[in-house]
């Protein structure tokens, strides 16, 4: 995996995402950094709220599963250039009280030795769409 690699690739980056896709927690956190820091889309702060560590990134991913249980990020389009990388995609997912968001998102990545230091996440603010009614 990331490990394998002396630098980023966009490869590792599609690999990334199908871990997100997998709600795969062990191989995301395998791309990441010891000192990584996860800075969400929506946050008390100017940029979001930030996630330091391990533990705390491990915890703030798990909880946009716990969130959205069936929440998957599609149509990835995904380059690198040197330390810093883009991963564009729409997301999609359902509460469990049936409300639903479609929207697009990046994510914005700094790397350090072939791994994910910063993870720094942007995504359409869009209204929840109502559960349907079949």
């Amino acid at each position: 995996m990331a490990d394998m690699h002396s630098k980023a690739t966009t490869e590792m980056l599609e690999a990334f995402s199908e871990a997100w896709n997998r709600h795969d927690i062990e191989a995301l956190m395998s791309f990441m950094t010891n000192d990584c820091i996860f800075e969400a889309a929506a946050g008390p702060d100017v940029r979001g709220k930030r996630f330091e560590g391990t533990e705390a990134v491990r915890a703030a991913f798990i909880q946009a599963w716990t969130t959205f249980p069936d929440a998957h990020w599609g149509q990835g389009s995904h380059f690198v250039c040197g330390d810093r990388g883009v991963s564009q995609w729409t997301f999609t997912g359902t509460r469990a009280d049936g409300m639903r968001i479609e929207a697009n998102g990046c994510d914005l990545f700094t790397f350090k030795d072939g791994k994910i230091a910063i993870k720094n996440a942007y995504r359409k603010d869009r209204p929840l769409i109502g559960p349907s009614k079949s």
